[in-house]
Order: C-alpha cells, then sequence, then structure tokens
C-alpha cells in the first residue's frame, strides 16, 4: 500500500510539475512573442488566459515546478538545475522589490491627471480623498517600509538562511 501510494504520489507531483512549468513558459512565450510583434499594449490580452491558468494553479502548489517535475520523474535534478534552483533567489529577491516599486511608480502621471479613485469636496459625506497622493504616501511608506526593511533588516537574515539552504543542497549533490 505504502508503495502504491507513493507512486500516486510521485505520478501526480511529476504531472503537477510539468503542466505549471509548461503554464508560465506559454505566458512567457506568448508575452515575447506580442511584445515583438504589436509592443507592450497588448500583452496582457494575449497571456492574460494562460496567465490566469498559471497563477491559479500556484493553489496546488507544493513544490517549484521543473526542478521538483525532474526529481520526481527521475529522482534526481540536473546539477546544473539543483545550482539554478539555490542560487536564482540572489538576482529574483531585490528584482521583485525593484518592480514592484516601479509598478506603483509608472501610473503616477496617469493617475494625476485622470484623477482616477479620487473624491472631491463638496459631497453627501463631506470627505475628500485624492488617490495619486495616496499613492505616493503607499510608494513613500513602501519603500523604505518593504524595500529598505527587506533589504537591510530582513534580507539578511533570509539571504542568509537561503545562503546556507545553497550550501546544504550543493555540497550535498557534489557527495553523491
Amino acid at each position: 500500500m505504502a508503495s502504491f501510494l507513493s507512486t500516486i504520489r510521485r505520478v501526480y507531483l511529476t504531472l503537477y510539475n510539468w503542466i505549471v512549468f509548461a503554464g508560465w513558459a506559454q505566458v512567457l512565450y506568448f508575452a515575447v512573442k506580442t511584445l515583438k510583434e504589436t509592443g507592450h499594449e497588448n500583452v496582457y490580452d494575449a497571456v492574460e488566459k494562460p496567465l490566469q491558468l498559471a497563477q491559479t494553479a500556484a493553489v496546488l502548489e507544493i513544490i517549484r515546478y521543473s526542478f521538483f517535475g525532474l526529481k520526481e520523474a527521475l529522482g534526481f535534478a540536473p546539477s546544473w538545475h539543483l545550482w539554478l534552483r539555490y542560487s536564482s533567489f540572489l538576482v529574483l529577491y531585490p528584482t521583485g522589490i525593484t518592480s514592484e516599486v516601479g509598478l506603483i511608480y509608472l501610473p503616477l502621471p496617469h493617475i494625476k491627471t485622470s484623477e482616477m479613485y479620487s473624491v472631491r469636496m463638496p459631497n453627501t459625506l463631506n470627505f475628500s480623498f485624492d488617490f495619486f497622493y495616496a499613492t505616493i504616501l503607499v510608494l513613500a511608506i513602501y519603500v523604505p517600509g518593504t524595500a529598505s526593511f527587506d533589504l537591510f533588516l530582513r534580507s539578511p537574515h533570509m539571504y542568509r538562511y537561503m545562503l546556507g539552504q545553497r550550501k546544504r543542497a550543493l555540497s550535498k549533490s557534489k557527495k553523491e
């Protein structure tokens, strides 16, 4: 019975990881293709459906796509894949923070000119809200609160932890 359950688990994890990997590869393909052919304005329309499927599949995520797909299917992952799995955080973590800040910053001119989500007085609640200044406030709090906090306070701890994980995983693979 344990062998049967182990086989079921292995098949499930293998299929799940390869399907999600294929979904994200499809999102990347459509995004790059659309960027080259028609520009950035049409990228979301091109990737919307596969992106929703790939992102929704994260609900079932137990492990990391192609790395664990290979590991489950073959019982091991190639050394280059192991290295990539335990090294990519060095670039991805600061890239994620930078892109989040950029996504808050870039729409500011449009928010200011369109006055989207802003409420002006007089109104029945006698309340005023300016989404542009609220976004600037969020950005002002986010940058020192997240980027500085993460990069200078939490990141060293997280980086040390991930570097320890990386060292353990890579040294273990050299012994095998």
